[in-house]
């Protein structure tokens, strides 16, 4: 079942359930999806290109939400974290810190980086196989941490 399908049912759902956080975010991550789908040209998005999207529209709730916390805006922490739950249950299962650690090992030997000045190099070969299961942050954050 596709990323798309899936929205739909839970959208049928949540209208039964009268649940209204779940509704809004499914009706925004369709729209999202709809939109990259008449940006590309394409009639359908391929399981990346929605992972993808999914991604993006995570991310920007992350930073949305350090951002609140620090302005100290409460209210909108907490329907923020409801979104961010909600949108986490369509992403992948999320990758150990520890196989990320070896991962990241192994691609630096891939790529033979001996210096933070292969950091470019490193991260495109690693983020390809991560796609939506984990956080890129935390990818970079091992990656410099691996190429001292």
């Amino acid at each position: 079942m596709t990323i798309l399908e899936q929205l739909n049912q839970d959208m049928k759902q949540a209208m039964k359930k009268k649940d209204k956080d779940t509704l809004g975010v499914v009706r925004m991550v369709k729209a999202s999806l709809q939109n990259e789908s008449i940006k590309l040209g394409n009639k359908e998005l391929s399981e990346d290109e929605e992972l993808t999207v999914l991604s993006k529209e995570l991310k920007q709730r992350k930073d949305s939400l350090q951002e609140f916390k620090s302005a100290g805006r409460d209210d909108l922490v907490k329907k923020l974290e409801i979104e961010i739950n909600i949108l986490q249950e369509y992403m992948p299962e999320q990758i150990s810190e520890d196989e990320l650690e070896a991962l990241v090992q192994s691609t630096i030997q891939e790529v033979n980086a001996t210096s933070k000045k292969d950091m470019g190099k490193v991260m495109s070969a690693i983020m390809p196989k991560v796609k939506g299961q984990a956080d890129g942050a935390q990818i970079n954050r091992l990656v410099q941490k691996n190429l001292n």
